[in-house]
């Protein structure tokens, strides 16, 4: 592993929305087949929605003004659907035809775009609806840039709807994260695909696709990890039966 130059790190103004999100949009969508055979997932329609839409009416929504996707399958569909957005939201593809490189390395190949300041980091194939609180207003109220590196949007497994996982992360009272403790054990809190990173994470990167898991550790080792719970509704949109369930609860407001 060898170290790689990293960007000159600019705090966020206390309780400033992240200007930038990074918006992941490049997997293959395999639990979504057959769905997914003649389009990428963030395209797959729930409500009435594609879902990449659904993420980006959440953004202009907490007043995040630009957004980097990355694209690798299907990707003119994709990057022809983004362009759209522009009257909305400032739209950067990043561009992961020639290989996915997964969550971690496509914050690797996206770093340029995403800048010196705390950006938000967002997978496109989760749904959430927002609680007393704007759910990403929330996470930049609780962003303190002097003890943290990532602010995860966690919701309590119980309510994890379509959510068929053990959880993801322990939470202590102070709000810093710990992955789950043992293998078959269940975790009480489920990430959401929702965060605030610094840039800080974005070093010492392997060569390849990787998982941001590997930032994430470190952070966690660090004790610069933190969760915020979310108070509203959030869905886990993985499989074509979920969006059935999805749209029924939603139906019912």
């Amino acid at each position: 592993m060898s170290i790689k130059k990293t960007l000159a790190i600019r705090p966020l103004p206390q309780a400033a929305v992240p200007r930038t999100a990074m918006v992941m949009a490049a997997g293959l969508g395999k639990r979504m087949r057959p769905l997914t055979a003649m389009r990428p997932k963030p395209l797959i329609e729930v409500a009435g929605k594609p879902l990449i839409d659904h993420v980006f009416d959440r953004l202009r929504s907490a007043g995040v003004e630009r957004a980097v996707v990355n694209v690798h399958y299907l990707a003119d569909a994709l990057e022809a659907h983004v362009s759209h957005r522009v009257k909305d939201i400032e739209v950067v593809v990043s561009d992961e035809r020639r290989q996915l490189m997964e969550t971690g390395g496509g914050l690797v190949q996206a770093r340029e775009a995403l800048g010196d300041q705390p950006f938000l980091c967002v997978n496109s194939d989760n749904l959430w609806v927002d609680g007393p609180i704007d759910a990403i207003r929330q996470l930049a109220a609780a962003w303190d840039d002097a003890s943290m590196d990532a602010l995860l949007l966690l919701v309590p497994l119980a309510r994890a709807n379509n959510h068929g996982g053990q959880g993801d992360f322990h939470l202590d009272a102070f709000g810093r994260i710990t992955g789950r403790r043992k293998v078959g054990r269940l975790a009480p809190f489920v990430f959401t695909g929702v965060q605030i990173l610094s840039p800080r994470v974005i070093r010492d990167w392997p060569e390849g696709p990787f998982s941001t898991n590997l930032f994430w550790e470190r952070a966690i080792e660090a004790g610069r990890a933190w969760g915020v719970v979310h108070q509203g509704l959030w869905f886990d949109v993985g499989t074509p039966p979920a969006i059935a369930a999805t749209e029924a609860v939603l139906a019912d407001g």
